[in-house]
């Protein structure tokens, strides 16, 4: 999000944690803000509808309170009035604020739980999955198929495998990826997931797999960089031969030897 879009989430993530903070149920507020973020996601004129600047606010906060008052939870209802209420730099960015939202919501029950750290780690590991297995990639890029049926088939494999919060965040992402790819979402889940812990998530790339010493070194390498603590996701990929790939956010820090023989190879061929 960018501009006014940015800004306006901000004040919507205040007005939630305001909830949360006063107790409301965290996995409730992630459910119906996910369900209300579908809506919008379904219907343009609605959309533009909520998001129009030349409409009085008002009149916005009526019609979202006629469509969804009664179906969501008054926590719920108010943060919907405050956020027609904000400008918007695009009207889908109402509706992915939302889902955002829904994402924090989701993974605060989870950290209320005790469980945030499995969750983070368990959302990577289906996402290495995902972007391991053709198969599942097609089946979950399937135009052809619900959003309804993808989130089944991701329901039907970590079912009792994996936290609840992780189902239905992967669920999430399967039935409503916004036109990105299933594992660039749930990428962005643990992100969010690194966020609330006050901490970044870094991307390893290794030949082999990091023991504890390793990690443990390589973590506070890239705390000192970032002058704050990072969540290490490591993917172990022969390929590299030796060395590390990091990624954090956009930037990518590339010391394996495949890449630099690459490069040798490019400056000899001129």
């Amino acid at each position: 999000m960018q501009g006014a879009s940015r800004s306006s989430l901000l004040t919507l993530r205040q007005e939630l944690n305001s909830s949360l903070q006063s107790g409301a149920d965290a996995t409730a507020l992630g459910d119906e803000l996910f369900a209300v973020s579908e809506v919008l996601g379904s219907s343009a004129s609605l959309r533009r509808a909520l998001t129009d600047p030349t409409s009085e606010e008002s009149a916005k906060g009526s019609l979202s309170d006629r469509l969804f008052g009664g179906k969501v939870s008054e926590a719920v209802q108010q943060l919907l009035r405050r956020a027609v209420g904000q400008r918007w730099t695009d009207e889908r960015d109402l509706g992915d604020a939302l889902e955002q939202l829904g994402v924090e919501a989701t993974l605060t029950s989870a950290e209320r739980a005790g469980r945030i750290d499995g969750v983070e780690d368990e959302l990577f590991r289906f996402e290495r999955t995902v972007a391991g297995d053709a198969g599942l990639r097609d089946a979950l890029s399937d135009r052809r198929r619900s959003g309804k049926d993808k989130a089944d088939l991701v329901g039907k494999l970590l079912e009792g495998k994996a936290a609840p919060e992780t189902v239905r965040l992967a669920r999430q992402a399967a039935a409503n990826p916004g036109g990105r790819r299933v594992e660039r979402v749930l990428e962005s889940y643990v992100a969010v997931a690194a966020q609330l812990r006050d901490r970044l998530a870094a991307t390893v790339t290794s030949a082999r797999e990091l023991n504890e010493a390793d990690r443990s070194r390589l973590g506070q390498a890239l705390a000192r960089i970032y002058g704050r603590p990072v969540q290490l996701n490591v993917i172990v990929d022969p390929q590299i031969v030796g060395g590390l790939r990091v990624q954090v956010g956009d930037e990518v820090i590339d010391g394996t030897i495949a890449t630099r023989l690459e490069d040798a190879r490019r400056t000899m061929a001129g």
